[in-house]
């Protein structure tokens, strides 16, 4: 079959063939219609991923056929059974095992969903990561309500959009921040109420705040100036640290206005599914920025490692 490969950390994937799949107890194989592109796999084409081996199919969304029946798959593997947080065997799929970027995947089928009808083959490859992501940080962690002011940082990569997404169905006031005012605009487009560039200086002293829910994915020096637009109760949850370590936090803020900061990965199996039927009952469709075929793999890497994309990169196989 063919796939998309990473053969040498270093280098980007490539289109070879491989074997098929060997069906496992317990699992189906799942014949892969489209798959989508996250910054993960990127991130392990150039190294910065603990426990890489090569060569390896990358690939964590997916969606496609088993026995001719539309499925989703949960990338997700292993979480365990407490809820508060993942096992020490918990990976996500296309590292260390084989991913979605292949005509053919064996899987667990406790990982397979129906899916949702609404959304076409493409949108359902585009949802499983980044649906899963934002629903367990906004709904597990930080316990959104319909009348939360919720501010939403990178308003453009998949995880943010999603959380975006599932705040409006709830009924939120939105706010977001890009370091592009195109994305800003096309954030608006969608249902938030206003947004803000943080490459402007001193962007945080224009921001429409206090924010009862703040959702952050860069960390770093700039995260002292979320920090500033937190009501009292506030709740802070972040999904990842692209910008490095906090600096400069001021503790007297987090005590006195009662902040909590909750760190959050992935989801649990009975995250996801809950993530699905909300997409199912709101009608939500992620954001698709563009398709590639499977054989402009590379391009769809250049793409993503740029940064320019205003929702998911999908491969469609």
């Amino acid at each position: 079959m063919k796939s998309l490969t990473l053969l040498e950390i270093g280098q980007s994937v490539s289109f070879t063939e491989v074997a098929n799949p060997l069906l496992e107890e317990n699992s189906s194989i799942v014949k892969l219609s489209a798959s989508a592109l996250n910054h993960r796999d990127v991130w392990i084409t150039k190294g910065m991923y603990p426990g890489i081996k090569t060569p390896i199919i990358l690939g964590s969304d997916g969606a496609g056929t088993v026995e001719g029946k539309d499925v989703i798959i949960n990338p997700g593997i292993n979480w365990g059974e407490n809820q508060a947080v993942q096992s020490d065997q918990f990976e996500v799929l296309g590292l260390p095992r084989n991913g979605t970027f292949a005509e053919e995947i064996c899987i667990e089928n406790k990982y397979i969903f129906p899916k949702p009808e609404h959304l076409s083959i493409h949108e359902a490859a585009a949802l499983p990561l980044a649906g899963l992501t934002a629903y367990r940080v906004l709904f597990e962690r930080c316990q959104v309500q319909p009348s939360d002011k919720v501010l939403i940082t990178g308003a453009g990569g998949g995880v943010a959009l999603m959380a975006i997404q599932f705040a409006l169905a709830l009924g939120c006031e939105v706010h977001v921040t890009s370091g592009s005012n195109k994305k800003i605009e096309k954030a608006i487009d969608l249902g938030a109420k206003k947004g803000y560039n943080y490459k402007e200086e001193e962007w945080y002293k224009r921001a429409d705040g206090p924010f009862d829910v703040i959702i952050d994915s860069a960390g770093g020096d700039s995260f002292q100036y979320l920090v500033r637009l937190c009501a009292p109760g506030a709740r802070i949850g972040f999904y990842g640290a692209t910008l490095g370590k906090y600096t400069n936090l001021n503790p007297q803020i987090l005590f006195w206005r009662q902040v909590s900061i909750l760190g959050s990965t992935m989801g649990s199996d009975l995250d996801f599914k809950a993530m699905l039927e909300f997409v199912a009952h709101h009608k939500i469709r992620p954001i698709i920025d563009e398709v590639f075929p499977l054989e402009d793999g590379a391009k769809a890497f250049a793409k993503m490692e740029a940064g320019m994309q205003f929702g998911k990169i999908v491969l469609k196989h």
